[in-house]
């Protein structure tokens, strides 16, 4: 329940619950004592910390970068953005008891992607602030991940992400990786708002867990690299808030949506692109931006309040809606989890923003009230 606080507030305070265990932990260099590791395999250990750290910080980057913030927000969000700095320096530095594993097996390629995806969403907090040795460091650790190539399916933007990061850090970088990665999906969107994970369609929420987001983010920061990507921007956009007003449609008047497909653990984060179209201003002009909270805050709230969601230490626990570690794909482990940030983009948004103004009901409440609601239409 949202009691007395406003939405804004609420969601802040959601957000810092979550990510505080996290980013306090590796700023002190203790993230590998103090986390648990949840998960059917045994070799998670070796992931499961750049899965938190970078997942954590891509819903985080768009508040730790925002300026003009007063008062106790403004204090909070800069005592966070120093501790994810700290953490960036503890999760790459070789003498770190925190450092982690981007060389070693496949899953460092999803995780250099997601740490490369919130650098590129706060440049000024989460990259132009670092020291040259940890810049050093960081571009050291994306590197490594080139030794592996990413499957033929949505990883392919993964390599792509950790080439765009590569480039805002100065380094050398592949735009045959990024090339690639952006050809491959266009011979992948199946119409109407939607792409498939490789040749073939999914019925899943990975569209909103990577797809969509890194398409939209990749070409932003690089789409003037070259003309043919400039001319592909306009329609992943496009694309992305055709998605986005389906993904508003799937919530229900309760607040809930439909338990689809694979990484269900990673919860509201399904939300990514409809999180990210009202941070970024590109929503159909059917979906207002108060609707969109009004949705996501009765998702966010039915789902994180579920008891057993955290542990008693405050760690995520494995689950769609409470703790229901059977759910957990064998991929899934603690750090996993953490995907589940990137529906408070919204929060790099300032307070006065229409956003977090406004009662307003979504598309299912409008029609399951008899309400008038507008007609749905294809994207062509």
């Amino acid at each position: 329940m949202v009691h007395d606080m406003t939405n804004r507030e609420q969601w802040l305070a959601w957000m810092l619950r979550i990510g505080k265990p996290v980013l306090e932990s590796l700023a002190e260099r203790k993230l590998k004592e103090q986390m648990p590791v949840q998960g059917k395999l045994g070799d998670r250990g070796e992931y499961t910390y750049l899965e938190a750290l970078g997942r954590l910080l891509v819903g985080m980057a768009p508040w730790l970068e925002l300026a003009g913030l007063t008062g106790e927000e403004e204090k909070l969000r800069r005592t966070m953005a120093h501790l994810a700095r700290e953490a960036i320096e503890a999760a790459t530095d070789p003498s770190s008891p925190d450092f982690m594993n981007f060389a070693n097996g496949y899953q460092p390629i999803v995780d250099s992607a997601f740490l490369s995806q919130a650098v590129i969403r706060a440049p000024k907090e989460l990259l132009s602030k670092l020291d040259v040795r940890v810049k050093q460091n960081v571009a050291s650790c994306l590197r490594a991940t080139r030794s592996r190539k990413p499957f033929y399916n949505n990883w392919l933007l993964f390599a792509a992400m950790t080439e765009t990061a590569l480039y805002l850090l100065g380094e050398d970088w592949d735009p045959m990786r990024i090339d690639y990665a952006l050809k491959k999906h266009q011979e992948w969107y199946l119409g109407d708002g939607v792409y498939g994970d490789g040749p073939e369609f999914h019925w899943d929420y990975y569209n909103g867990f990577v797809i969509q987001p890194m398409l939209v983010d990749i070409l932003q920061t690089m789409g003037t690299q070259y003309s043919d990507w400039e001319r592909l921007t306009d329609d992943v956009i496009r694309r992305a808030a055709r998605h986005a007003a389906l993904q508003e449609r799937l919530i229900s008047p309760e607040g809930t949506f439909p338990p689809i497909g694979r990484s269900l653990a990673y919860r509201f984060g399904a939300f990514q692109p409809l999180a990210q179209g009202a941070l970024q201003g590109w929503l159909p002009p059917e979906v207002a931006p108060n609707q969109v909270r009004c949705a996501l805050t009765a998702v966010i709230s039915r789902m994180i309040e579920e008891p057993g969601t955290f542990d008693k230490n405050g760690w995520l626990r494995i689950g769609f809606c409470g703790d229901q570690e059977d759910i957990g794909e064998g991929y899934i482990s603690t750090g996993s989890l953490y995907l589940c940030a990137a529906v408070f983009l919204p929060l790099g948004l300032q307070p006065e923003h229409p956003f977090w103004h406004g009662e307003a009901e979504w598309t299912s409440k409008k029609a399951w009230a008899g309400m008038p609601f507008s007609i749905d239409k294809a994207l062509t």
